[in-house]
């Protein structure tokens, strides 16, 4: 009986997850969506100057209805969009405060409740809320995750490595390789004048690197050096096509982001570069600014309004210009002919300028 009782009260063996049980499956599957499909497209430049474009422009939109999204706050979420895919921005007392990781509760898809983390200077705070009280902003949206938004990188992964692979290739090869280095034929010496050769040229860079001596044969009373070249040690990089993969994932990236990849051409000209801002501006950082204000209008109780456009001068002024001197010249000639206002929006309909064409 007491046999029975001590086996009873005895500890009992602690088990615990192993590192490739379901723990850690969770932890690296949260680790990729972090940092994204590479994780290193995000690092390079063409990447970063993409998402500068977005931060730059948000920062500058004209906002109009609330004192919350202020520049700083703006960029913060340009910047948490481009590269995640949704920007997270709890309503406090002291403004709107950006969230670093989240977890979301729906009801027939849409957020009811949330749960996230703050990040402060000391460590972080954890806070749950319910959806009234957050703005979130998402984009690439599909049906299966309504309520999570994704970045352009991660729907581009293929592209967004293979930039990142070629840039560390061209990387290494301008680390390592001897460039610029040769191998020199010289006539054969004493092992001593030979040696001596040889660590006078080692290590040094873009210089003779290796001294190849050859015996003194007779042949047909020709010397074995006559016509001899010294041979080049550089890697030829042209036939590996490094430079036509390099700009087209660079092209590939700059159209994920919405940008022209005229943009990026050396030999861009100032009417190319306004035509890329202006796609910039209209197919891309407004309709996101669309969103962010239907988002803070629902959420904030007053209506929010952001404009893109006006600050990046993103617009044909000199068309702007033509157009508004036709029309004042057409009234002033309606005016002459004495026709009625109906007559006029008819005249304007036909050019979808007129009232109430549902596509002016």
């Amino acid at each position: 009986m007491l046999n029975w009782l001590f086996k009873r009260r005895a500890p009992q063996d602690e088990r615990r997850a192993s590192g490739t049980g379901y723990t850690a499956a969770v932890m690296a599957a949260r680790e990729n969506y972090i940092t994204g499909a590479g994780g290193v497209g995000e690092l390079t430049a063409t990447v970063q100057s993409c998402v500068s474009l977005w931060e730059s422009a948000f920062a500058l939109a004209d906002v109009e209805g609330t004192n919350l999204l202020d520049r700083r706050t703006m960029g913060l979420v340009a910047r948490a969009v481009a590269l995640r895919g949704e920007a997270m921005l709890l309503i406090g007392e002291s403004g709107l405060v950006p969230f670093a990781d989240w977890d979301v509760a729906t009801r027939d898809g849409i957020p009811r409740a949330y749960r996230g983390t703050i990040n402060e200077a000391g460590g972080g705070r954890s806070v749950t809320v319910l959806a009234p009280e957050v703005i979130h902003l998402r984009i690439g949206a599909t049906s299966l995750t309504p309520w999570a938004g994704t970045a352009p990188l991660r729907r581009a992964p293929l592209t967004a490595s293979l930039l990142s692979e070629v840039e560390t290739a061209l990387r290494d090869v301008y680390r390592d390789a001897p460039l610029g280095s040769l191998i020199v034929p010289l006539p054969e010496g004493s092992a001593d004048d030979m040696e001596t050769m040889r660590n006078a040229f080692r290590g040094r860079r873009g210089s003779s690197l290796v001294i190849e001596g050859v015996a003194q044969a007779v042949g047909a009373g020709m010397h074995p050096n006559l016509g001899k070249s010294p041979d080049q040690l550089s890697p030829d990089l042209s036939r590996s096509m490094t430079t036509e993969t390099l700009a087209a994932a660079r092209d590939a990236i700059c159209m994920a982001f919405g940008i022209l990849p005229g943009l990026m051409n050396p030999a861009a000209t100032g009417p190319a570069v306004r035509e890329a801002q202006r796609h910039l501006a209209g197919w891309v950082l407004q309709p996101l600014a669309e969103l962010l204000a239907e988002e803070a209008t629902a959420k904030l109780g007053g209506r929010v309004m952001i404009d893109v456009g006006r600050p990046l001068q993103a617009f044909d002024a000199g068309g702007r210009a033509r157009a508004l001197a036709t029309l004042i010249d057409a009234m002033g000639r309606a005016k002459e002919l004495g026709l009625p206002p109906d007559q006029v929006n008819q005249a304007l309909l036909a050019v979808n300028w007129g009232g109430g064409d549902a596509n002016a």
